[in-house]
C-alpha cells in the first residue's frame, strides 16, 4: 500500500512539473526553438558553386522574437560576420516592440529544399525570414547580396517583392495595417536605416519591402 501511494505521489509531482514546463515554454527564458542547426548543417543544400571564401565569411547566430502565436521563439540567421552586431540590434528592437516574426530558419531546412538545393521560393511561401543564400538576383543573372550574406528578408508574405505585375511570394499583398508589416517609420525599419542598411521599400524601379542589405565597411 505504501509503495502504491509513493508511486502515485511521484507521478503527481512529475505531472505538475510537466504542466509548469509547458506553461514556461515560449518565454524569454525558455523560447520555443524553431531552429538549432550546426554551422555545417546550415550549409547543406547550398549551391555547389558557392566559393569557400564566401562560406568562411558567414556566421550562424541565434535570434529571439515573438512569433504570431504570441510566444517567444528562437531561430537562427546566417549572415556575414561583420553584420552580426547589426542583426542582433535589430532583433532586440523587434523583440522589445513585440513585432511578430513568423520564423527565422536557415534555408538548409528540408522544408525549404527543392531538387536538392535551398529554395528562396519555398522560404518566402512559408513567410520565413532568412539571410544568406547563394543565389542570383530575382529575374537577373548577377549574384544577389544574399549570396554574400549581406542581406536579410523579413516576413516575405507580409512584405512582398513587387515589380509591375510580379508579386513574390505569389498572392501576397502589402498592407501596413497588418502586424508583421514593415514601413518607413516602423522602429525595425528605422533601426536598419540608422545602422546604414538599404531598404528595398525605397527602391524606385521595384519595391522589395522584405529586403534590407548592407555592404560592410
Amino acid at each position: 500500500m505504501r509503495t502504491a501511494l509513493a508511486l502515485i505521489f511521484i507521478l503527481t509531482i512529475f505531472a505538475r512539473l510537466k504542466v509548469l514546463a509547458d506553461i514556461e515554454t515560449g518565454t524569454l527564458e525558455r523560447p520555443i526553438i524553431d531552429s538549432a542547426m550546426s554551422l555545417d548543417e546550415a550549409f547543406r543544400h547550398l549551391d555547389a558553386g558557392c566559393p569557400e571564401n564566401i562560406k568562411a565569411a558567414q556566421s550562424l547566430i541565434d535570434v529571439r522574437y515573438y512569433s504570431f502565436d504570441g510566444f517567444v521563439h528562437q531561430g537562427q540567421g546566417m549572415i556575414d560576420k561583420r553584420l552580426t552586431g547589426d542583426i542582433k540590434e535589430v532583433f532586440a528592437v523587434a523583440l522589445a516592440r513585440g513585432f511578430p516574426i513568423s520564423s527565422v530558419i536557415p534555408l538548409a531546412d528540408t522544408r525549404f529544399v527543392a531538387n536538392g538545393r535551398s529554395s528562396d521560393d519555398l522560404s518566402m511561401a512559408a513567410n520565413n525570414t532568412s539571410a544568406f543564400n547563394y543565389r542570383r538576383v530575382t529575374g537577373e543573372t548577377k549574384l544577389s547580396t544574399h549570396a554574400l550574406g549581406m542581406a536579410i528578408d523579413i516576413n516575405p508574405k507580409l512584405n512582398p517583392y513587387i515589380r509591375g505585375n510580379t508579386v513574390l511570394p505569389p498572392a501576397s499583398t502589402y498592407d501596413t495595417t497588418r502586424e508583421g508589416t514593415l514601413y518607413e517609420t516602423h522602429p525595425v525599419t528605422r533601426t536598419f536605416l540608422r545602422l546604414g542598411w538599404t531598404w528595398g521599400g525605397h527602391w524606385e524601379s521595384l519595391k522589395d519591402y522584405q529586403h534590407f542589405e548592407k555592404e560592410p565597411a
